[in-house]
């Protein structure tokens, strides 16, 4: 995963960097194409606010997070958001792409016993 940071009335340390390379990039795991992620750091009067633009094939998040505390909490529950996002869109896919698609096989038999018919084979 490309990851891009952006400081906005916020220091930049080497914290913030690795903390936020460490939980974004588990995300790399769960998205089947490469991805490239927009991550701006800011703080405004007490908020400190974290934001994400992440584009990876056909998926496209955008999720911001707010917190009083510290700029850590922030990107620790923006994380889990775009996680979730994530999987729930993995979910509706593998759902989608599942539907309907059953054995041949399998349906003939569950047709044959359901309807009390009996498979004859022929000989030619």
């Amino acid at each position: 995963m490309q990851i891009s940071l952006t400081f906005k009335n916020v220091d930049s340390s080497e914290y913030l960097k690795s903390h936020t390379q460490e939980k974004f990039g588990k995300l790399d795991r769960m998205l089947d194409n490469p991805a490239d992620a927009h991550i701006v750091l800011s703080a405004e009067k007490l908020n400190n606010i974290a934001e994400i633009n992440l584009n990876c094939g056909k998926i496209k998040i955008h999720a911001k997070e707010e917190s009083e505390k510290n700029m850590y909490s922030a990107i620790d529950v923006l994380s889990d958001k775009v996680r979730l996002q994530i999987k729930k869109h993995t979910e509706k896919l593998k759902r989608h792409l599942s539907r309907d698609k059953f054995s041949i096989k399998t349906d003939f038999t569950d047709f044959i016993s359901s309807n009390n018919l009996v498979e004859e084979s022929i000989d030619g």
